[in-house]
């Protein structure tokens, strides 16, 4: 390679971390100025010229979410459908795409192909029927409805199945040989080798289920059932809003996300790539 090669590939390199750096500055900014304002007055919030950095942080307003609003109900409702809801995809997600991608049965590619179809269905297209059906078995304003709803996932199923793919089929096959059934394949020898698609499931369907508005606006109408991001509309009222509580709540809100995010970042790229490339 010849300097004036290598020169061009450095500046290329350096032109590539610059753009790398701004879209991450772009991308970090909503969240600075969410921090910024959570320790405002309500009228310092759109103050311009904005100030990054309070001249009197407000802290008083972290202790006022916590009275104002029933916060820690709203934060132990969404845990405890975020989590449920990850599990049950976890499950059965990982379940499907075993049988999708290491079991032979008539009809498998087309069943495949018409369960993944539905990922470009919106799900504004077929909400009201679902609603219907939900309060016809009696489900309506229970966390059940949001549960049974979001325990089945096609994404969650086509994700798994494109890492499964990448499992040589000949582990299956000697474990059979052995006389381990499908189900001893599947949770000893699948699920142990699939950790970093269940992390990447994982982080997607706990992000997906946490911060979920329009399903437990529609589901959910008492108060001691709500989510917290249903809750943070209780900070506005019809002729006034408290944007420094709601930052406030808003950062609240995401601490649980970036510790899951964090928690499973050393399998996420490589969850991503390897499904993503495996076909």
């Amino acid at each position: 390679m010849t300097r004036a090669n290598k020169q061009a590939k450095t500046v290329a390199k350096i032109f590539a971390y610059l753009v790398l750096a701004v879209v991450i500055l772009c991308m970090l900014v909503p969240y600075a100025w969410m921090l910024s304002s959570s320790l405002k007055l309500n009228k310092d919030v759109f103050s311009f010229p904005m100030h990054w950095i309070p001249d009197a942080p407000r802290w008083l307003n972290y202790a006022e979410i916590w009275t104002r609003i029933p916060l820690g109900r709203f934060i132990y409702n969404t845990a405890k459908l975020s989590v449920i809801v990850t599990v049950l995809q976890l499950l059965t997600s990982s379940f499907a795409a075993y049988a999708f991608s290491k079991l032979r049965f008539k009809g498998r590619n087309l069943l495949f192909l018409g369960y993944i179809a539905t990922i470009a269905i919106p799900w504004q297209a077929y909400m009201v029927p679902q609603f219907i059906m939900m309060r016809s078995m009696g489900l309506n304003n229970t966390h059940l409805a949001i549960i049974f709803l979001q325990a089945f996932s096609a994404f969650g199923v086509f994700l798994m199945r494109q890492f499964y793919q990448s499992i040589p089929d000949e582990l299956c096959e000697a474990a059979r040989i052995d006389g381990l059934s499908e189900y001893g394949i599947w949770g000893k020898i699948m699920l142990p080798l699939s950790k970093p698609a269940l992390s990447t499931l994982t982080i997607f369907t706990f992000v997906n289920t946490w911060n979920d508005f329009l399903g437990p606006m529609i589901y959910l109408t008492r108060t001691d059932l709500k989510t917290i991001q249903i809750g943070l509309r209780m900070f506005i009222t019809q002729y006034s809003a408290e944007y420094g509580l709601i930052m406030a709540a808003s950062v609240v809100s995401i601490i649980p996300v970036l510790i899951v995010f964090l928690a499973l970042q050393k399998y996420f790229v490589q969850g991503v790539a390897s499904s993503g490339i495996k076909g």
